[in-house]
């Protein structure tokens, strides 16, 4: 029984990694399944499989989306591991959400590399986001959180974020309710000088505070 009570209007710093610590994205075919899945998956009503939802006409498939189990506010998914922040927008739309996308995206994957069992370790860890300074410093750690494991090669594209989504660039998806973190800014352009000015800070903290980790979901 997970000790933390999701409430509906709050937010939430979500996480799982793959089990073992192992890859959960072997190619970018996998990381774009995973993106539809958190697009599609996110509907009150179940759409059964993406294969299922494929035949769904778009105008069917926009009002499925009006009715959504969460709000993403900002997502980061790295080769062996993803973070998400959340609001839950209807009483147990998180935990619902989250079963959907790892049930569905572990089938997939276990289809494709002709393995079965778990593929997350575990159940989701989860940390409640309880002030506005906490969600400001959580969007800039998830959305730059590839910077903190400095892939490269190979690795590198292999990462999907929504820091995308934030500055403006050709993003894949947008599934992001980010206006609500912008809004406290200028333009998109002082939250990119905000966001990497205080990623540094954020790492060092990290590395050197216990009481500042505690904040934060190990990776």
């Amino acid at each position: 029984m997970r000790k933390l009570k999701f409430v509906k209007g709050e937010f939430y710093h979500i996480y799982n990694r793959g089990v073992d610590k192992r890859n959960i994205f072997n190619n970018e075919y996998d990381v774009k399944r995973f993106l539809q899945s958190m697009d599609e998956f996110n509907t009150v009503k179940p759409i059964g499989s993406l294969f299922e939802n494929s035949f769904v006409s778009e105008e069917i498939k926009s009002k499925r989306r009006s009715k959504q189990l969460v709000n993403f506010i900002s997502y980061c998914l790295n080769p062996n591991h993803y973070h998400f922040i959340l609001e839950e927008s209807m009483d147990g739309g998180i935990s619902r959400f989250i079963h959907r996308l790892s049930g569905g995206y572990t089938w997939y994957f276990n289809q494709h590399n002709k393995r079965s069992g778990a593929l997350f370790q575990g159940k989701f860890k989860a940390k409640h986001i309880d002030s506005n300074e906490y969600l400001l410093n959580a969007s800039i750690y998830v959305n730059l959180n590839y910077k903190v494991h400095q892939l490269g090669g190979r690795a590198a594209k292999l990462v999907k974020s929504s820091w995308e989504e934030y500055i403006g660039s050709n993003a894949e998806i947008s599934i992001c309710k980010e206006k609500i973190i912008l809004n406290q800014f200028k333009n998109k352009s002082e939250y990119k000088a905000f966001a990497l000015e205080t990623m540094p800070i954020l790492i060092e903290k990290k590395e050197k505070e216990k009481e500042f980790v505690d904040l934060f979901i190990e990776d």
